[in-house]
């Protein structure tokens, strides 16, 4: 891959993708860590006296321009974070964002409107790419969790300018990488969240790698499906039970299930005797120690989603636990996905991490194997 390090940006228009998709509520960023994560690479190229155009998109406004998914908050946001001021464009192609760019001193940073705002973007148009380009010295890509995306901003636009890595997305396939190609063992993946389809992949292709996978989350419930236990009304994935039968022969007993579930009356049962009128809210506290205990004695621990509804109390205990003893664990510890990363904030641990993932989606696939779009085209 090639890498930021290496490019000659003194003086250059430096071309950068960033994911800048935060939270909005009432045109106020409630959460800027996706900002702040690309603030080493701007300061990077600040300092190297290049002129910087930053783009990314916010929301889905499906190709039409949405007032509510305009930019403008966000330069506000990074003019504070970077203490200068950041120009705002409002379009991202054409002839004023070439005459804004022109007007660049060295050092400035420019912030171009929302790509989505035209469907060629999600189209991986190479037309709209070009246009994307043309002020352009340098192509730089620190924009991970949209690197799985083939659009024409990270994928198509890397035919017109001398494209690379920034120091964000170069971080992210370091760390991840390292999971798949050289742990420390024993090693453990935690799998949670409300669905196996989504993990499948993940699941499979770490089941070659790792000592254990501790599952939580309401995909337990398929788990216990397919072993034809009671699961009384929780959510379960009936049309996945045959895949997780499959799994769990594969694993041979290195997927480990909960002993123990929190009921939606707040009661503790064993997992494998769940009442028909309730649904299980949460991993028991027999599980949390156990799973903790697993943890804290690992080299390498990824975790992705959390272990039961942890946006509502009590039920937020065993994401917590499992947060708490990954912060305790001496190796290395890896969290990907937006409800973790959520957890881990909301407990204050983040700085705990090895590594805390800005990708959902895209650091799935990269675990499951997959070749990234937005990658690739940087090797």
């Amino acid at each position: 891959m090639r890498l930021l390090k290496e490019a000659n940006v003194a003086g250059k228009t430096v071309l950068m993708r960033v994911d800048f998709n935060v939270p909005l509520k009432d045109g106020k960023i409630s959460d800027d860590k996706r900002i702040r994560a690309v603030l080493p690479t701007i300061d990077y190229l600040r300092k190297k006296k290049a002129r910087i155009i930053l783009i990314s998109h916010l929301g889905r406004p499906d190709g039409k321009v949405v007032d509510e998914l305009r930019l403008a908050p966000v330069a506000d946001r990074l003019s504070k974070l970077l203490k200068y001021p950041v120009h705002y464009e409002p379009d991202c192609i054409g002839s004023d964002v070439e005459i804004s760019a022109r007007g660049l001193h060295e050092g400035d940073v420019l912030l171009l409107e929302n790509l989505r705002f035209y469907p060629e973007e999600e189209q991986d148009d190479v037309g709209f790419a070009q246009k994307l380009a043309a002020p352009a010295d340098i192509y730089v890509n620190d924009a991970f969790a949209v690197s799985h995306r083939a659009h024409a901003s990270v994928h198509a636009i890397t035919k017109f300018l001398p494209s690379y890595a920034g120091f964000l997305l170069e971080k992210e396939v370091r760390m991840l990488s390292s999971l798949l190609k050289s742990p420390k063992h024993p090693f453990l993946a935690i799998m949670g969240g409300a669905k196996v389809s989504d993990k499948i992949g993940v699941i499979e292709n770490l089941l070659k790698k790792v000592d254990a996978v501790l599952i939580g989350g309401a995909m337990m419930f398929t788990f216990y499906k397919a072993l034809n236990c009671e699961v009384g009304r929780s959510k379960f994935e009936a049309d996945k039970v045959d895949l997780a039968k499959s799994l769990l022969k594969k694993g041979k007993k290195r997927i480990i299930l909960p002993t123990d579930v929190v009921l939606s009356n707040r009661r503790v049962v064993p997992a494998n005797k769940m009442p028909k009128a309730f649904a299980g809210f949460d991993i028991g506290p027999e599980t949390q120690a156990i799973y903790s205990e697993m943890i804290k004695s690992a080299k390498t621990v990824f975790w992705n989603g959390p272990m039961g509804l942890f946006e509502q109390k009590p039920f937020d205990k065993g994401t917590i636990a499992v947060a708490k003893a990954m912060s305790g664990c001496k190796g290395v510890t890896v969290v990907g996905g937006g409800d973790s990363v959520s957890a881990v904030e909301k407990a204050k641990l983040e700085k705990k991490f090895s590594h805390v993932s800005t990708g959902g989606g895209a650091g799935l696939e990269f675990l499951e194997g997959k070749e990234l779009p937005g990658i690739k085209v940087l090797e």
